[in-house]
């Protein structure tokens, strides 16, 4: 079961890049009293508060370690500042039109990898927080088999499944796939995604370490990974060496 943006899809840098946008603007407009609250949102906090999670838990999370209180709103709210819901609708804004005007890539490795599975007639499932990861898959021609499976935001709001680091969406996925927790592996970027395949009790956990950072194999380790490559197409390789 593969995650979408940053593991499938070279989708994460436009969620971050639209992130940074929506917290930057509200931290200028209102900015908090001390001055180390006070600066930019940066890459190494959307890794640790927002990637992989649902969008109005991402903006909390954030907005609660930069001590910054806003009200709930509503999923009706403008995009703004107003409110923990607005930020977001920034936020999706911003995504949506760098989703329409700009170019998703995926990774050789990840084509590779999956060639190798649709070879093998290993069933497979792609699994997102995001509401967008259908439109990512058919746009980058990834959802053919072996991705015969896709649990999505959407789907998460229509069954009620909790965001990672719960491991609902990968369950869900699991059920439909009709494989035993103990025998599907869960491949993930982010720490929450991989916290979640920790949760679950999956047979195993893999932690996609995009930025080729030690410490960001170690923290993928610490939050559950039982092993960390940089690009799926390692996972080939190691499985001929095997």
């Amino acid at each position: 079961m593969f995650d979408t943006d940053g593991v499938l899809v070279d989708s994460a840098r436009l969620h971050a890049a639209a992130w940074k946008v929506a917290f930057d603007a509200l931290l200028e407009a209102a900015p908090p009293s001390s001055s180390e609250s006070r600066r930019p949102f940066g890459t190494e906090e959307y890794r640790r508060y927002v990637d992989g999670r649902p969008r109005i838990e991402g903006a909390g999370a954030f907005l609660a370690s930069r001590g910054i209180r806003l009200p709930l709103g509503d999923e009706k709210d403008a995009p703004g500042i107003d409110s923990v819901w607005a930020v977001a609708a920034r936020k999706e804004q911003d995504f949506t039109a760098r989703l329409r005007t700009g170019e998703v890539r995926v990774w050789p490795g990840t084509v590779r990898l999956l060639s190798v599975l649709r070879a093998a007639r290993v069933p497979c499932a792609a699994v997102s927080a995001s509401r967008h990861a259908r439109e990512l898959l058919t746009r980058t021609g990834l959802l053919v088999p072996p991705l015969v499976v896709l649990v999505d935001g959407q789907e998460a709001v229509r069954l009620g499944l909790a965001g990672k680091p719960e491991p609902d969406l990968f369950r869900e996925a699991a059920a439909r796939l009709e494989t035993a927790v103990l025998d599907t592996a869960v491949v993930e970027d982010a720490l929450a995604g991989v916290e979640a395949g920790r949760r679950g009790g999956f047979g195993l956990v893999v932690g996609v370490n995009r930025s080729g950072d030690p410490d960001g194999a170690d923290d993928l380790l610490e939050y559950g990974a039982d092993l960390v490559v940089d690009d799926l197409g390692d996972l080939v390789e190691q499985g001929r060496d095997a």
